[in-house]
């Protein structure tokens, strides 16, 4: 988007990216994680190994679906629904054009039978999220009436700052706990701000798409990568152990998330050698100079992730899984830039927090249960750089439960 476009959403969207609304999430990942694990319950037992990507998939998706719109479409129990095939068949018909470069102009694309696809699946996606924007601008609408009528008008400010505050006050303001992100946008609409129905639906639509694809991408390559080195893998559960207080069954609070520093350590060192997104590409709005060399403005750049991280440079033995890279003591010094998996700059991905702390709750989860051993070895491994760096096959782990 252009920058008239981008900087007042940004500004509307950062503060539902605060601590006190990410700590509401978690709720969300864990519960989400549970189902996970329940699910791979079915795979203890298969010695050949099973591919972790789709069921990792689907949970992330349940989990975005609910911290950005508050709604459960279950996917991970019905993965047979309308909006879950949508979500699929449209991710493939973009990767597929983006591929195919005769695809690409409009004019032939518009008379291809994946454009008409395209279009039924848009139509599924569109017509959910108008459907919850007007539903819970409605309950919005019915409870500042509610509270108008008891408090002689004083709830309504009370709730606007409830919401923008990150106030989880559930008796105050009913599911605002599971509707953190949409609340600020439908709240900024009814500001002053200049947000329609369709400017909300088009950030809500975002954070769905850009939310769900990059960090199921993230925890299986990291899933993959603890299976192939046991040893890394003890250290992490015996800090979760440690953490936890030998309990597997609970569900780790924020803090104790955050506690997890080696397990961050890891996550930090997977992104590294497989980021989700593996090209970011900038149209250049002014000339840059770069040593004798003008690229002009209007050219857009392609910075290619993947190979930036392995600079031996930076990162010696760059294509070892070394989690070691991200202690405080190695990370002083490094350019800021030399490690960039959520983008850098102003632009950078306003989520990483969000990603973060959700890898965690996942992958803590299901080292609570099971110990993993890879199937796939990564030197045997093709790589789609697509729109999110998958491996071509899939990605096979085996799982037993822990002792």
């Amino acid at each position: 988007s252009q920058g008239k476009k981008w900087h007042p959403r940004r500004k509307i969207l950062t503060p539902a990216f605060h601590f006190k609304i990410l700590d509401d999430f978690v709720d969300i990942f864990q519960e989400q994680s549970a189902v996970l694990v329940q699910r791979l319950q079915r795979e203890l037992g298969n010695e050949e190994g099973f591919n972790c990507f789709p069921y990792v998939t689907l949970c992330a998706l349940d989990i975005v679906c609910e911290t950005a719109m508050g709604r459960l479409i279950h996917a991970q129990k019905n993965s047979d629904s309308d909006y879950v095939k949508a979500v699929y068949q449209i991710g493939s018909i973009v990767q597929n054009r983006q591929q195919k470069i005769w695809l690409q102009p409009d004019f032939i694309f518009k008379r291809t039978e994946d454009y008409r696809n395209h279009q039924r699946c848009l139509s599924i996606l569109h017509e959910f999220s108008n459907r919850v924007i007007r539903e819970r601008k409605e309950e919005i609408r019915k409870q500042k009436q509610s509270n108008n009528n008891t408090i002689n008008g004083n709830a309504n400010n009370a709730v606007e700052a409830n919401i923008l505050d990150g106030n989880n006050n559930a008796e105050e303001f009913g599911r605002k706990k599971r509707l953190a992100f949409l609340d600020l946008l439908i709240e900024a609409s009814q500001d002053g701000t200049v947000l329609s129905n369709e400017d909300i639906r088009e950030e809500v639509d975002t954070f769905m798409f850009e939310g769900h694809d990059t960090t199921s991408a993230a925890i299986s390559w990291i899933l993959l990568l603890l299976g192939a080195e046991p040893a890394i893998q003890d250290r992490i559960v015996e800090e979760i152990d440690h953490i936890m207080g030998g309990d597997r069954d609970r569900f780790p609070t924020m803090k104790e998330l955050n506690d997890m520093k080696y397990l961050e350590c890891c996550i930090k060192e997977g992104l590294r050698l497989y980021p989700s997104v593996p090209l970011i590409a900038r149209k250049l709005v002014e000339d840059v100079q770069i040593e004798d060399y003008t690229i002009p403005a209007g050219t857009t750049a392609m910075i290619v992730v993947y190979q930036l991280h392995r600079d031996p440079a930076v990162f010696p033995n760059p294509d070892k899984f070394n989690p070691d890279n991200f202690l405080p003591e190695n990370c002083r010094g490094r350019h800021p830039y030399a490690y960039i998996p959520f983008s850098a700059g102003p632009r950078n991905c306003i989520g990483q927090k969000f990603a973060v702390l959700e890898e965690k709750s996942v992958i803590s989860a299901v080292l609570r249960k099971y110990r993993i051993e890879a199937v796939d070895r990564r030197e045997n491994l093709t790589l789609l750089g697509e729109l999110i760096l998958r491996p071509k096959d899939g990605l096979r782990i085996k799982i037993s439960r822990r002792e």
